[in-house]
């Protein structure tokens, strides 16, 4: 088959072909813009310490996060985080229309096409799509780069806009996502089969999950709990951490939490699947049980990005309680000196950036969950229209999809909020207090302000050492899992408008 020819039929397909392959080209156009935003922060330069400058702050900035050379790597990593709903939006935007795709296979297949050569269309499509959006990005990102890049009145610069990555990490990122995305592709079709008569799965997991995401779990918690020991560890003998072990523990820690997290929601949907089946009585809930049991591994593949997004959420409410706690007792402490400025809140406005990159993580995991709520619902339309035609009626298969989303969703989002919220204790530690210290003249205004007698009265000051874990932010908690649990019902009640066009009788006559 020729290139050409190749290409053609990729593209080729009705409008919901093309409303996944632009999807697809949105969301890696979203994961590029990430990703050349934390490239551009690692590219910033460090100057050479001056005697102005002994830190070598990049002083052209005016936010912290840039000038500061120590605090760049977790702003790159934290950029780089928001790229992971992104492409999990790209993974379920790829099932969009899935049975029309694979009709379209199967008549290639019936015409003479090859079975290596209907792999290479599916893996074209995504490659290409992907690479449109990787371009697109690219253009977006130089286009900001130019139109941000003006200082303010003292010549400071919000965003770094005058550095760019270097030109191969540039071409890593808009042909490497593609490339990525491909190979994914190629890899989710091993055990696929495409014949003349329709897609077959070659093998699929017919046992009930297992409890196994729970050793996942405490091997992320042990990860971060033995963080700030070792770090301390190496300070105490004034000893150069290695290059990568401290953050390699981090990574796999987090990794290990995050993919136990989204494991545990196949357990759950199997469990909540058989409560409902031993307890329930209405018909909606017995359908949603009999859907659960029989694929529960789809809460692992619809929830993934928002229970990742949800873990960090819970570890930033973490770091928020302690960054608070430290906040208050040197307030206090400043106080019991006589000095009565507030000390510097950069670590709470840093957790505040946090929480918005969270929130956005959040919206994006929910657009994610109403693509594959409306393609569960297209792809079932058959099944629904033949319900519909024996006499159930639409508001019980409305309910019955609600239970289906939230019966798992719930536990699942109350574990990765505990989840990330025991990292984030894990990671900052214990609060220290005595960190202030100051003398203090006990003596008259008049003794007190005389240089000569001042020295006499003077008595230093400092509160004495102490660790504790700040309290639980139950609120913030709360008001994070409600509103992430409010984005799943709403992405319910959105994907319900579609249950009505696919359930009509007409849809009985669909090949």
């Amino acid at each position: 088959m020729r290139p050409g020819t190749l290409v053609r039929l990729a593209l080729a397909g009705t409008r919901t072909d093309t409303v996944r392959v632009a999807l697809t080209a949105l969301s890696a156009a979203l994961a590029t813009l990430a990703g050349l935003a934390a490239l551009t922060v690692l590219a910033i330069p460090t100057p050479l310490r001056t005697d102005d400058n002994s830190a070598r702050w990049s002083l052209q900035y005016a936010n912290t996060l840039l000038r500061e050379p120590g605090l760049r790597g977790g702003t790159a990593f934290a950029l780089l985080l928001l790229a992971v709903p992104v492409l999990a939006l790209a993974g379920q935007c790829a099932r969009l229309g899935a049975p029309a795709r694979d009709r379209r296979l199967a008549a290639l297949r019936l015409a003479g096409a090859t079975p290596g050569q209907v792999t290479r269309l599916a893996v074209l499509e995504t490659g290409v799509a992907s690479l449109v959006g990787t371009i697109t990005g690219l253009v977006a990102f130089l286009a900001a780069h130019e139109l941000l890049d003006r200082p303010d009145a003292r010549g400071q610069l919000a965003l770094p806009t005058d550095v760019l990555p270097p030109p191969v990490a540039l071409a890593a990122v808009v042909l490497g996502l593609p490339a990525v995305a491909a190979a994914g592709t190629a890899f989710l079709l091993r055990r696929v089969a495409t014949t003349p008569f329709g897609v077959v799965r070659r093998a699929g997991r017919d046992h009930a999950p297992r409890p196994w995401f729970a050793l996942l779990i405490l091997v992320g918690l042990a990860a971060f709990a033995a963080y700030p020991p070792m770090r301390s560890w190496f300070d105490r003998r004034n000893l150069e951490w290695p290059l990568l072990f401290l953050p390699g523990l981090l990574v796999v820690g987090g990794l290990a939490a995050t993919v136990g997290s989204v494991l545990a929601s196949a357990w759950f949907s199997h469990t909540a699947g058989r409560l409902l089946h031993r307890l329930a009585r209405g018909p909606a809930a017995l359908l949603a049980a009999r859907r659960l049991m029989a694929d529960p591994w789809a809460g692992s593949r619809t929830f993934a990005a928002l229970l990742a997004a949800v873990l960090f959420g819970g570890g930033a409410a973490g770091m928020r309680a302690h960054a608070q706690a430290r906040y208050d007792i040197e307030r206090a402490e400043f106080r019991l000196i006589g000095d009565f400025a507030d000390p510097d809140p950069f670590y709470l406005q840093t957790i505040g950036l946090v929480d918005l990159a969270v929130a956005l993580a959040v919206t994006i995991a929910a657009g994610g969950l109403l693509v594959a709520l409306v393609e569960g619902i297209v792809a079932r339309r058959r099944a629904y229209a033949a319900l519909v035609a024996q006499g159930v009626p639409r508001g019980v298969l409305g309910r019955s999809i609600a239970w289906q989303a939230l019966a798992p969703a719930v536990p699942a989002v109350l574990l990765a909020l505990s989840v990330g919220l025991l990292l984030g204790r894990g990671f900052a530690g214990p609060v220290h207090t005595g960190v202030v210290s100051g003398q203090v003249c006990e003596a008259t205004a008049e003794l007190c302000a005389d240089p000569a007698t001042r020295e006499r009265y003077l008595r230093t000051i400092g509160p004495s050492e102490r660790h504790f874990m700040p309290d639980v932010p139950l609120e913030h908690l709360a008001l994070f899992g409600a509103g992430t649990l409010a984005a799943v019902a709403l992405t319910v009640l959105v994907g319900l408008l579609f249950l009505r066009a696919s359930t009509a009788v007409e849809e009985l006559r669909a090949t």
